[in-house]
């Protein structure tokens, strides 16, 4: 995949693409702690089938520049693939892919601006509406132990501090049996700097502080808890560790779902394969 760059107002940003440059746009957004590089196995089949597919960086991880508003919202993440569809100049309805913080982005972007997408395909977080069909509270306290990172990344300094032995743990208990190196290298030559470090991590601070938020990325924010009105496809690990697949599972009514034996939290680079053919068979239904 060669690497690009475009602005978005005044944030630069830095992506991988690969496919005919006439073909249907595929944009492609990664989660944390993770790259645009876990679209390697991906992108190369959607360019198969006729896609320009483009990955980003999310704003903060290199080469991406950091936020120049200091916003690292879910709202802001939604407006940025926004701006990058609108920017990309395809008039065309885009597949729209997203793991992780990008399956949430995704799900924002779709539904605040619904005329740029044509389907949509979720990796690893469901649906935000699925939690409020959680009934037991047995699930509720498992999920909760898995987030434990999600209350110690609120804590400014030490959590920057650990963050490069933070990084090789959470793949390891997030997608058990995966040898996760080449990842996790991508991931620290991505947040290279203390700024970019405090990036990935205020993704989370703005969940949870509402200090952290502007006013001015609402309505994206809001966009966010919504359901797609497009086909949408969403797939997860039967092993993920961050995410349980328990609560995966209660997606089933709001969306297709497919469950990936054998893989964890990272199932694009874990099981690429059987993700490559779920995706396939929904673009072909």
């Amino acid at each position: 995949m060669e690497t690009r760059r475009i602005r978005l107002g005044e944030l630069e940003v830095a992506y991988l693409t690969t496919g005919p440059d006439d073909g249907p746009l595929a944009v492609l957004l990664h989660g944390y702690p993770d790259t645009a590089w876990s679209w390697r196995h991906l992108a190369p089949v959607l360019a198969d089938r006729g896609h320009r597919v483009v990955a980003p960086f999310l704003r903060g991880y290199g080469p991406t520049g950091l936020a120049p508003d200091g916003c690292y919202q879910t709202g802001a993440l939604v407006a940025d693939a926004v701006a990058l569809r609108r920017a990309l100049g395809d008039h065309r309805p885009a597949l729209l892919v997203g793991h992780d913080w990008g399956a949430v982005t995704a799900y924002g972007a779709a539904v605040f601006a619904p005329d740029l997408w044509d389907r949509v395909v979720t990796m690893a977080v469901p649906p935000l509406p699925t939690g409020a069909s959680v009934r037991d509270p047995g699930l509720v306290g498992k999920q909760l132990r898995a987030s434990w990172y999600m209350g110690f990344q609120q804590l400014p300094w030490l959590s920057e501090a650990v963050l490069d032995r933070l990084v090789p743990r959470l793949w390891a208990d997030w997608s058990p049996g995966y040898e996760a190196d080449d990842d996790v290298a991508l991931v620290r030559a991505a947040l290279d700097t203390p700024a970019r470090r405090t990036a990935a991590l205020r993704y989370y601070r703005a969940w949870l502080q509402p200090w952290h938020r502007s006013p001015r990325f609402r309505r994206e924010d809001r966009a966010a808890f919504g359901l797609p009105r497009h086909p949408l496809l969403y797939l997860y690990g039967a092993d993920d560790g961050c995410v349980r697949p328990e609560l995966s599972r209660l997606a089933a009514p709001l969306c297709e779902t497919v469950e990936i034996p054998e893989a964890g939290h990272f199932l694009p680079v874990e099981r690429p394969e059987a993700v490559a053919a779920a995706v396939s068979r929904f673009l072909d239904g």
